[in-house]
C-alpha cells in the first residue's frame, strides 16, 4: 500500500491575498480556484517540481499556525534569490551545530544541513532545505 501525501491545507485570514503571495511571489502553480457559494472555496496551488500541493483555507482563528513545512532544493543560493527577487523576505542562510541554529551554510555542505526560512503573510512558516544530490 503506497500512502502519498499530496495536499497540506494552509490555515489563512485571507485567501485572495495569500493566493497572490503564492503565486506571484512564492511562485506556485495555481492548479485549483473554486467556489461553491460564498462559505466554501478550494485553491490549490504546488510548489514547482512538487508532488505535494497547499490548499488555502480560510481560518481566522488558526491563521499563520502552520510551522516548519520544507521545501527541498538543490541550490539554496539560487532558491533564495529566486524568492527574494520576487519580493519575498526570506531570512539569511543557517545550519545547525549542537548550539543550536548559525549562521551561514553547513559546513560540510551535507544533504539536509543548509537552510533558510520565510513566512506568508499571514505567518504560515516555511524552511527551504539544500538537498545538492538531487540537483
Amino acid at each position: 500500500m503506497d500512502w502519498k501525501l499530496e495536499v497540506i491545507v494552509l490555515p489563512v485570514a485571507d485567501v485572495d491575498r495569500a493566493k497572490a503571495f503564492y503565486v506571484e511571489r512564492a511562485g506556485f502553480g495555481l492548479d485549483v480556484d473554486f467556489s461553491a457559494g460564498e462559505s466554501f472555496r478550494v485553491v490549490q496551488l504546488t510548489p514547482p517540481g512538487s508532488a505535494c500541493s497547499v490548499t488555502l483555507m480560510r481560518n481566522d482563528e488558526a491563521a499563520g499556525s502552520v510551522q516548519g513545512l520544507h521545501l527541498v532544493v538543490p541550490d539554496i543560493d539560487a532558491a533564495r534569490a529566486e524568492l527574494t527577487g520576487r519580493g519575498v523576505d526570506a531570512a539569511e542562510i543557517f545550519h545547525f551545530t549542537e548550539a543550536g541554529q548559525q549562521p551561514g551554510y553547513d559546513p560540510q555542505r551535507r544533504d539536509y544541513g543548509t537552510y533558510f526560512s520565510f513566512s506568508d503573510p499571514d505567518g504560515n512558516g516555511w524552511l527551504v532545505q539544500e538537498v545538492l544530490s538531487r540537483g
